[in-house]
């Protein structure tokens, strides 16, 4: 169970934006991983792995928006030109109003952009994310953002936001390349977000036998000694590359090829693997 302890060693520098946050989680990790099905530390290590490289160890909790003109032009091509981006540097407001209102339930010629700017452990961004994720926690977050950056509820909101992005099942099979994907939308930082979890899983003092026997390691070691080609990396990641054999795993058994490692796709390698050993 996450403890004090390690959260001051896992975020050494945590309580530097919002004093306090170390005793915050610790208090509430009790009450809060239980109530949302996080009943196992593999689901509590990957949890705190993502939130660990989304906020930095708790140092970036509120959006960075120190952007140069360039930096405004890459990375909202649609919402800056080079022409007009200069006049917005320096303006963090002014810039998130014009990157991110009229879209996410932000209303056009409003301060809901700045309002709503990305905040807390899984940087949520947008009015209507912040409604999702108040109903999700019971609180008012349209009218009290700040609350997801509170160390009361920063843990809370945080977790919630893993449950509605639909990390839970993911998490249960140790799969952090899938987590990654639904909290990131793509595999940006997979590699540290992957260290984060073996350092989490440590801390958490997790064994082998505590981790799911049938999980994405297992998966890749199944398949190779099945033949698959070219033989897979034994990385514990459910990755674009597994999924793409375990489909073709699932197209030559007759089973519905969508990649997931389901109760059937596992009940069929393991006769597979069967047949291998009789043979």
């Amino acid at each position: 169970m996450l403890t004090e302890e390690i959260m001051g060693e896992m975020w050494p520098h945590g309580n530097t934006k919002v004093p306090g946050l170390i005793d915050g989680i610790a208090a509430a990790a009790p009450t809060v991983f239980p109530k949302y099905g996080l009943t196992s530390d593999l689901l509590i290590a990957h949890a705190m792995a993502q939130f660990s490289h989304e906020c930095g160890e708790g140092t970036r909790v509120v959006e960075n928006l120190n952007y140069t003109a360039v930096g405004l032009v890459k990375t909202w091509p649609k919402h800056f030109t080079a022409q007009d981006a200069p006049s917005f540097v320096g303006d963090e407001r002014k810039i998130t109003n014009q990157a991110y209102n009229g879209r996410n339930g932000n209303i056009k010629d409003t301060n809901d952009g700045w309002n709503y700017r990305g905040r807390g452990a899984i940087q949520v961004t947008g009015r209507g994310n912040y409604a999702t994720l108040g109903k999700e926690v019971g609180l008012n977050l349209v009218d009290q953002p700040d609350l997801v950056i509170s160390p009361e509820r920063f843990l809370e909101c945080a977790v919630g936001m893993f449950i509605i992005l639909g990390c839970l099942p993911l998490a249960a099979h140790d799969d952090v390349s899938g987590v990654t994907y639904h909290v990131n939308g793509g595999y940006i930082g997979l590699t540290e977000r992957t260290k984060w979890l073996e350092l989490w899983k440590a801390a958490l003092n997790l064994r082998n036998t505590d981790l799911p026997p049938h999980g994405p390691a297992w998966v890749q070691q199944s398949l190779n000694k099945l033949g698959t080609e070219p033989p897979l990396t034994i990385d514990g990641s459910l990755g674009p590359i597994t999924t793409s054999a375990i489909r073709a795993f699932q197209r030559t058994h007759d089973l519905d090829a969508d990649g997931k490692l389901g109760p059937l796709t596992i009940a069929a390698i393991e006769k597979a693997l069967a047949g291998t050993v009789a043979d």
